[in-house]
């Protein structure tokens, strides 16, 4: 996903950890840092902007299962998780 790249997203990342990472890099290309190129430090943060509304749009319409068994399996331990999959083999 190009908002997760560009904003420098690990593969889970917590709320905390995107609104940092998102603060970070307007403070890096705010337009007033850059007075030699305005245009591009604009268009980073346009893009910056951009990615950080896709990220958050897609955490508040992401819906998540309160089935007692997908919480379960989403809180397995390693042993609990490998015998789900594999039993007592």
């Amino acid at each position: 996903m190009k908002a997760k790249s560009l904003l420098g997203l690990r593969e889970k990342s917590s709320l905390k950890e995107i609104k940092l990472k998102y603060k970070n890099l307007m403070k890096k290309w705010h337009p007033d840092k850059h007075k030699d190129d305005v245009t591009k430090a604009t268009q980073m943060s346009m893009q910056i902007n951009e990615a950080y509304e896709i990220i958050l749009s897609y955490i508040n319409t992401y819906e998540f299962s309160f089935d007692e068994e997908d919480i379960k399996k989403a809180s397995y331990s390693p042993s609990e998780w490998w015998h789900s999959k594999f039993g007592n083999r």
